[in-house]
């Protein structure tokens, strides 16, 4: 008989194989998605204030690999190229529910159906968000023009690495988030420099802001399947609305992201609960979270906070019940590798194991080596800062992703006297090279959502 700790690793090694294959191939899409399209693609279409951009927005952020916190400050980003209100909010639902690394999982461990669904049902709930805030939250449209007009979260996702920017009569030098279009990106980079572009940011950015998320919910998944009796939810199977609403209760304050729900789910269902309340999960889980409604909240406006967060919790529960009172159920069957777990780990081949031990690495590297080399990095900064006033440290609390990583940077490089911005996401801090005003920098990062002092505080 297998002893516990045996059964847990079988299960996780066999959750991990079967979304490996496709983990790398949404990632690598993901990357491409990056650094090939246009940001300029998305501004142009969504700027009517109608329905057909509304739809718009959906439909182009449903491949994007944006979390629910890195969504936020390009949607800003959008509003302050002129989208308008209803679209970004529609881009803000959407976005964060899906992605081609997510949609790419979700067909690994789901099957075909929940792969489908997932992004439809997606679709059409930021549809519906969309069309309310043009229809009911128009006196919130001033308060995210303002917010995008003052800067706030902007940043954009061009790619590129070689050119400056001109803001306050400094230059402003390019990271991840810089506002530059992808045009301008084009003509001075070659094909290998953005094929190289979206490598680095499919198998190691994403990956830094995924891979803790992917790793916990295995984890988490792989508890489930040994630990959990079969049939645990069996009691409540019949009660599929109650299911829904037990799951929204979990879902909406915590934070999951798209792809790190997927095993969750999965293994959830394995123990009783439905399909359509595994959908509530993938959906309302990403999507919402007490930080991210903090944020919409102050940035575009508590009106459309409310809506935004009606829509999803009103299209998880009708795709949930569609699911589970129209479509076959046999459509969304638990796959073979949560209910047999450990007993079929001898069925692995060769290249089960290749891309086992390649998403081992990449998320070695992702999260061990390359934050291990910042950290270094920063700690000599912060040494040298004792000796260098030209060095200062802040302490920036709040900041989830690469994305929060970039807003930041991005706040900081355009005040006065700034020559040069890092941020360690790791530890939270700030390093800001040149003279000055250090009540200025705490301002423009605060004014963000992220709590910011002097280190020395």
């Amino acid at each position: 008989m297998m002893t516990f700790i045996e059964s847990y690793w079988d299960a996780l090694v066999m959750m991990m194989a079967e979304m490996a294959p496709y983990l790398m191939l949404g990632f690598f899409i993901a990357g491409l998605l990056r650094t090939f399209v246009p940001h300029s693609l998305y501004s142009r279409h969504l700027a009517p204030r109608n329905m057909k951009s509304v739809v718009k927005a959906a439909a182009l952020g449903i491949p994007l690999p944006l979390c629910s916190c890195g969504v936020i400050p390009t949607s800003v980003g959008l509003r302050k190229e002129g989208v308008s209100h209803g679209a970004c909010t529609s881009f803000l639902i959407a976005t964060p529910q899906t992605g081609v690394d997510s949609i790419a999982a979700t067909y690994s461990l789901m099957g075909l159906p929940f792969a489908i669904v997932r992004p439809v049902a997606a679709l059409f709930t930021a549809m519906f968000g969309g069309w309310l805030v043009n229809k009911y939250a128009r006196e919130d449209e001033q308060v995210s023009a303002e917010a995008a007009m003052s800067g706030e979260h902007d940043h954009c996702d061009c790619g590129c690495d070689d050119h400056d920017h001109h803001h306050h009569h400094h230059d402003h030098h390019h990271d991840d988030s810089c506002s530059c279009s992808t045009e301008e990106c084009s003509s001075k980079s070659t094909f290998w420099e953005k094929l190289k572009g979206a490598l680095e940011y499919g198998f190691v950015e994403m990956l830094q802001d995924v891979g803790k998320w992917l790793v916990i919910g295995l984890l988490i998944a792989a508890l489930i399947t040994v630990a959990v009796p079969n049939h645990w939810l069996a009691a409540l199977h019949e009660y599929k609305l109650l299911n829904m609403l037990i799951v929204l209760a979990v879902a909406i304050p915590m934070y999951v992201c798209a792809t790190g729900s997927i095993p969750i789910a999965v293994s959830l269902m394995a123990k009783g609960l439905t399909p359509g309340a595994a959908l509530v999960l993938l959906m309302a889980g990403p999507a919402v979270n007490s930080a991210s409604i903090l944020v919409i909240g102050k940035v575009f406006g508590k009106r459309t906070l409310s809506l935004y967060v009606l829509s999803i919790i009103i299209g998880a529960i009708l795709f949930g019940l569609g699911i589970d009172y129209l479509l076959p159920q046999e459509w969304f069957a638990v796959s073979s590798v949560i209910t047999e777990g450990g007993h079929c780990a001898h069925c692995l081949t060769a290249w089960d194991w290749f891309f086992l031990a390649l998403l081992a690495i990449l998320l070695f590297n992702a999260l061990v080596l390359h934050r291990h080399h910042d950290h270094e990095h920063h700690v000599e900064a912060e040494a040298t800062s004792a000796e260098a006033p030209l060095i200062t440290v802040y302490n920036v609390e709040g900041m989830a992703c690469n994305h929060c990583k970039a807003a930041v940077k991005n706040a900081i490089d355009v005040i006065a006297g700034v020559e040069k911005v890092e941020v360690d996401l790791a530890k939270g801090k700030a390093y800001v090279y040149g003279q000055h005003n250090s009540a200025e920098v705490i301002k423009a990062v605060s004014d963000r959502g992220y709590n910011t002092t002097l280190f020395n505080e």
